[in-house]
């Protein structure tokens, strides 16, 4: 499983640092592009105190199946320059996009196999990608499918669902306090704006203002749809929807006790659960399910030889 340092040139000539992580064997190869969630992340999907730890389980069990991944360092994480307080929902798009057209003239990658993962906010944006260009497949781990907006109210009521008693009592004074910092947030027209701390306005923004089923009825390529009926971020029921929408339609998983951060909690989940599961991985059958899903879509032989001298079978 070679690993080779890959940076891509954003439009505005800002240097994204990152991993193209490659099959055994030679190539060119299929490949996907991997989309984290929002904030400053790594090429990995972590923080310094958030460490999602997603990008190399998942480039290496592709890997393993044929297919080549490259994941990127977010502007102002890890190598990448850049200040992330002051990117906007935009600006990640038209890095994601950046990457996938460098990702398809590698001349390691077979250029009519290139798709996308995106998980969260990159799901969002792994639908403007598959809406805008030719891509192959599209995997969306946790996205939504309804404006912005409406999907960051739905996330409110159901994290303060999750919270302490004396906290769920306060749900309408803490929601009419929501509303006034959103309306803040609205009326804002820098980069960065002070509210209480200094937040991301133009990331919320162009975040509140985004719909994405305008991107998903112009899908035409092959998507799979997975969120867990755990989540407390995006509404599963949502599945559906992309389903519905997606012209072709989409292969829906809505995965029992599976979370936003994509590991199980057989128990009761809430906000304060994501520190105790994520000290274990990635969950094992959500990357079975991913990699053998992109193997069969984005066309590797069936009985290629894997890393681990095992096939694969459709």
């Amino acid at each position: 499983m070679p690993d080779i340092d890959m940076t891509v040139t954003a439009d505005d000539g800002t240097p994204l640092v990152g991993t193209l992580t490659l099959p055994v064997g030679s190539g060119p190869h299929p490949a996907v592009l991997l989309l984290h969630g929002s904030g400053p992340l790594d090429r990995e999907g972590n923080t310094r105190k958030v460490r999602m730890n997603l990008g190399l389980p998942l480039a290496a069990a592709l890997a393993a199946e044929g297919v080549a991944v490259l994941r990127y360092d977010r502007r102002g994480a890890g190598a990448t320059p850049g200040a992330w307080r002051a990117t906007g929902f935009t600006d990640n798009y038209e890095d994601a996009a950046a990457a996938l057209r460098a990702l398809a003239d590698h001349p390691a990658v077979r250029p009519d196999a290139v798709g996308v993962i995106g998980h969260s906010e990159g799901a969002l944006h792994a639908m403007s990608l598959a809406a805008r260009h030719d891509v192959g497949a599209v995997v969306l781990l946790a996205g939504y499918a309804r404006p912005g907006e409406e999907a960051l109210r739905w996330q409110a009521r159901s994290l303060i669902q999750g919270m302490p008693a004396p906290v769920r009592l306060l749900r309408r004074p803490l929601g009419a306090l929501g509303e006034r910092v959103l309306a803040r947030i609205k009326k804002t027209r820098t980069d960065v704006a002070r509210i209480a701390v200094p937040v991301n306005a133009r990331w919320m923004r162009e975040n509140l203002a985004h719909d994405s089923r305008d991107d998903l009825i112009a899908i035409h390529a092959p998507v799979l749809a997975v969120t867990g009926d755990k989540d407390l971020q995006v509404d599963p029921a949502d599945l559906d929807e992309m389903c519905r929408l997606v012209p072709g339609g989409a292969e829906i998983h809505r995965i029992p006790d599976l979370t936003h951060i994509l590991r199980r909690a057989p128990g009761r989940h809430t906000l304060r659960s994501y520190r105790r599961l994520l000290r274990d991985p990635v969950d094992p059958d959500l990357l079975n399910l991913i990699t053998t899903w992109l193997a069969r879509q984005l066309g590797v032989a069936p009985g290629r030889t894997r890393a681990e001298g095992r096939t694969f079978s459709s």
